[in-house]
């Protein structure tokens, strides 16, 4: 069976140097129209977990969402995506201090900025602020990562560090939490208090 994944998977290694052989028929009988470009898987687990709350299927939109495994590779997904390549139109979510990659990528591939929304810091920052440290703290006691958590936060290098920044760090210092905390994040949210960046995507599509 044809799915998404299969489309995403194809454009992977069509990046990665592949031939790309079968991604336009893919695109074609998905009825791909929009591709989102976005960092990493944890980006992807957030943008998925709030779309599956708010109802909606981004497949049945037309809608795939692409993990880029790092911001440094938008020139080459832009190209291959965007009007000089399938003709998709992009739009992506990206931090504060990799937009300089997006601009140039997205540029060379005339492809719109305004259709890219921007992180202060990261995502997960935005996640933390719009829950709040309190909250977030018990969903890694609730996760069973409480002992992790304070061991993690009595290292000198965590010393007189804000709470905010101890939690974020936190979140990325075991291979895969990142990704597993971006889903439980947002799905403690109120749906009103969704960060504007990751609304302001979702509204776009």
């Amino acid at each position: 069976m044809v799915d998404m994944s299969m489309f995403r998977d194809e454009v992977r290694s069509w990046a990665d140097g592949g031939s790309g052989g079968s991604v336009r028929d893919l695109a074609v009988r998905l009825g791909v129209r929009t591709a989102v470009l976005l960092e990493g898987l944890s980006d992807v687990a957030a943008v998925e977990a709030l779309t599956a709350r708010q109802g909606r299927d981004l497949a049945a939109e037309g809608v795939c969402v692409v993990s880029m495994g790092g911001a440094m590779n938008v020139g080459r997904y832009a190209g291959l995506l965007g009007p000089t390549g399938l003709g998709l139109r992009l739009t992506g979510l990206c931090d504060e201090r990799e937009r300089p990659y997006f601009d140039r990528g997205l540029d060379r591939a005339r492809v719109p900025r305004r259709d890219v929304f921007v992180c202060v810091s990261d995502l997960e920052d935005e996640l933390i602020r719009a829950l709040g440290e309190a909250r977030v703290e018990q969903i890694i006691q609730a996760e069973d990562e409480a002992r992790a958590w304070q061991t993690f936060t009595r290292q000198p290098a965590q010393h007189g560090r804000p709470r905010q920044q101890q939690l974020r760090r936190f979140l990325g210092t075991k291979k895969g939490r990142k990704i597993r905390y971006g889903r439980l994040l947002v799905e403690a949210l109120d749906l009103d208090e969704v960060p504007a960046p990751l609304d302001d995507l979702l509204t776009s599509l």
